[in-house]
Order: C-alpha cells, then sequence, then structure tokens
C-alpha cells in the first residue's frame, strides 16, 4: 500500500503521494502541489529538493556510500578502469570485453578536432583561464557538429557519446598546451585514453613522452572518483541546460562553466592555493591547525570535510592509498607538498578533527596529485571535468530519453507590490 502524507493549510487538506527509491530513500511528490493548493515550496539551494529520478548513481553522505549503477565506487577502482566505468555509467551496465574494446576504437574514430577549432584557441591570450577556454572550446563544438542528436535513435547516440569522449579529452588538454605556448598535440590510436592524456599534455616536438604506469593508475582511478556525483551543481546544470533541448555539446559546455566555481570543481585548486599561502608564510603547518580550530579566527582548512559526506569520503580512502604511490614513485621533493602531509597527519590524528568528522577529502588528495604531476593549480578544475565528462553525457542521455519537462523553478517574489509610475 502506497504512503500519503498529508498537508494542511487554513484547514484544507492536501494527500501528496509518497515514493521510495531502490535504496530506500523516500520523498514527498509535491509536482501536483501547485495545481491543488496554489502554493510552492520554497527550498534555497535545493538542499531538500529532488529534481529527478535517475539509476545512474546513488550516494549516502551519512553512511560514506557512492555507487554507480549499483556497483561500489571501491570495487570498480579496484577492478575496472575508467572507459569501462564511463561505459558502465553512460549506458547502464559493464561492458563484455568486445564491446569496450569497439568502445575504445570507437572513441578513436573521433579524436581528431577540426583545424579550424586552432583559430577559436589563438583567439585567446595565454593568460586565460583554461576552464574558460575550455567552456568557450567545446560551445564551439557545436558549430562543426550541427546535426542534433536524435536520443531515440541508438546509433546516433552511440556516436555522440565516442564523438564527446574523444574530442572532449583533445581540446582540455589543448587548454594548457596554450597556456604553455606548446604546439597542440593530437590523440595517438596506438595508447590507451588516460596514457594519450598525459602525452597530450606533455610530449614535446624534441623528444618522445613515456609515461609512468604509477601515475597512469593514479589517473585512471582520480577519473573513476570523479566519474558521477549524483546532482551536483554542474550535473544539475547539466540536465536543466539539456531539458530545453539544447545540444550535448551546449549543455556539457554550461556544465564546464558551473564546475568552475571554487565552491565546487574549484575545490582541488583552493587546496593548492592554501598550501602555498602557508608556505609563503613560513610554512608552520601546527599554526594554521590552530587556526582552524579557532571558532573566532575566518581561516578554514580546504579540503577537508565535505558538503554531503557526513563521514570520511569514500573517494579519498582509495586516492590516498595512490597518492602515496605516486609520491613514492617519483621521489618528489616539495616543501608545498611536505606541510600537505603534515596537515594531513594532523587530522586523522587529532582529536578536534576526528569528532567533527573532518577528514581529508577527495580534492585534497586529488591536488597533491596534480601537484605532484607538475599540473598548474588553474588546470586541476580541468582534470576534474575530463572525469565527470561521462556523468555529464549519463545525465543528460538519462534526461532526454526520460522526456522530463524544461526546467522551470519557481520563485516567492519579495519586491515592490504595484506602484503608480510618477516622474
Amino acid at each position: 500500500m502506497s504512503k500519503i502524507a498529508t498537508l494542511t493549510i487554513d484547514g484544507n487538506q492536501f494527500e501528496l503521494p509518497v515514493i521510495t527509491g531502490s535504496e530506500n530513500e523516500g520523498a514527498i511528490d509535491i509536482s501536483k502541489l501547485r495545481d491543488a493548493s496554489g502554493l510552492i515550496t520554497l527550498d534555497p539551494g535545493y538542499k531538500n529538493s529532488g529534481s529527478c529520478k535517475s539509476g545512474i548513481t546513488f550516494l549516502d553522505g551519512e553512511l560514506g556510500i557512492l555507487r554507480y549503477r549499483g556497483y561500489a565506487i571501491e570495487d570498480l577502482a579496484e577492478k575496472s578502469n575508467f572507459l569501462e566505468v564511463s561505459y558502465l555509467i553512460i549506458f547502464g551496465e559493464l561492458p563484455t570485453a568486445a564491446q569496450l574494446h569497439q568502445f575504445e576504437e570507437d572513441i578513436r574514430k573521433y579524436t581528431l578536432v577540426n583545424e579550424e577549432m586552432k583559430n577559436i584557441i589563438d583567439g585567446f591570450p595565454k593568460t586565460a583561464h583554461p576552464m574558460g577556454v575550455l567552456s568557450a572550446l567545446t560551445s564551439a563544438l557545436t558549430a562543426f557538429n550541427p546535426k542534433s542528436v536524435n536520443v531515440d535513435n541508438s546509433a546516433e547516440m552511440y556516436e555522440a557519446v565516442c564523438k564527446t569522449m574523444g574530442k572532449f579529452l583533445v581540446i582540455a588538454t589543448w587548454t594548457y598546451r596554450k597556456s604553455m605556448g606548446f604546439p597542440l598535440n593530437y590523440y595517438d590510436n596506438t595508447k590507451g585514453y588516460v596514457e594519450n592524456f598525459m602525452r597530450l599534455m606533455f610530449e614535446l616536438p624534441t623528444g618522445p613522452y613515456a609515461a609512468n604506469p604509477v601515475v597512469i593508475n593514479a589517473l585512471d582511478k582520480l577519473f573513476i572518483l570523479h566519474a558521477d556525483h549524483e546532482q551536483n551543481c554542474s550535473t544539475s546544470t547539466v540536465r536543466m541546460v539539456g531539458s530545453s533541448h539544447a545540444g550535448l555539446f551546449a549543455s556539457i559546455s554550461a556544465g564546464v562553466s558551473a564546475l568552475w566555481g571554487p565552491l565546487h570543481g574549484g575545490a582541488n585548486q583552493a587546496v593548492l592555493e592554501m598550501l602555498e599561502e602557508i608556505y609563503k608564510t613560513g610554512g608552520d603547518a601546527e599554526k594554521y591547525l590552530a587556526k582552524a580550530k579557532d571558532k573566532n579566527d575566518p581561516f578554514r582548512l580546504m579540503g577537508f570535510g565535505h558538503r554531503v559526506y557526513k563521514n570520511f569520503d569514500p573517494r579519498a580512502k582509495i586516492i590516498k592509498k595512490a597518492a602515496d604511490e605516486v609520491l613514492g614513485t617519483l621521489g618528489v621533493q616539495d616543501p608545498i607538498l611536505d606541510i600537505a602531509k603534515k596537515l594531513e597527519a594532523a587530522a586523522l590524528e587529532d582529536d578536534y578533527f576526528k569528532s567533527r568528522n573532518l577528514y581529508p577529502n577527495v580534492d585534497f588528495y586529488s591536488g597533491i596529485i596534480y601537484r605532484a604531476l607538475g599540473i598548474p593549480t588553474d588546470m586541476f578544475t580541468v582534470m576534474f571535468a575530463i572525469g565527470r565528462l561521462p556523468g555529464w553525457i549519463a545525465q543528460w542521455k538519462e534526461m532526454r530519453e526520460n522526456k522530463e519537462p524544461i526546467g522551470r523553478p519557481r520563485q516567492v517574489y519579495v519586491g515592490h507590490p504595484l506602484r503608480e509610475f510618477k516622474r
């Protein structure tokens, strides 16, 4: 028997269905509330409002659970690779060996980027933030791929997925090459997706680039851990823009812009900026730990705790091991990373942080890895975008296939009432 919630307003009762998800999440369905009562709900930031039903990602912040299509993030990070997880997230099931091989081959078909795209990137100064450039280049892909994708045609949708996965990785690395003044690189079809990322970034015409397998493994895990995260700001943006039937590239471009913000994808950049500030002021980690504990001090540790996870970020447990392996393998000597390790040790051992569940999160460890690899701080959010791409595609695809209505939030008007016009 289905549950019903009853809302009483001025003596009038309104019955609202209660729906339950596959993981026993409950929700009151208010989709008919305005029609029945003339009232809307008010929920700034949508912290208590579900915008959709989705079968892609399950997240339980209280218990520290993250699953893609029912698979635990821990199993996927250990046993899978990024393209396999991408296929799972986008199409709903893990691929067979043959399907995965074909997926990789089909992505390779679309890694060439139209040469005229170079004219667009040439228009940006070297000082332009890579995320701004990436958003513009992603949007510009619509000009070279003007045909609208028919989401009900599986062949067309599959081609659009492969095209997006192939071209986005290349233009993402071009934002770095532009900032460094390096010639733009092209995908090498004899190498894997994540290995291609490293050579697209760092290979120079003066010599070949040999990727370290420990680094490739760490990046593969990082991309997997960032692949989707339920209805966050950028994902909700992709779905909102796509709900107008805007194209895939345009919707993802909007997601890139939403991810750019320091409260979202820019969090790992904020971690390194904090570490650099500590270093510039003497490198005294203990001093800043004390500041973080002082409720009257505005300073806060970036990369500790999480808006959603009220316990340990499950992604951080996985990537901490990868970060230790990268630092150990590369033998990096960097005072900034030394400060990071001191903060990490203190947060894991200090009762103040443990009692408040202020553990290092995925942004903390991803920032450490990127720094160790020589990736500039303003490229960190681009790295996040590469990982999040399959999630954006999957969410856009799901929203369109479910024929969700155009997003149109309501508001409570608090401005002037009707006024007489006078000069």
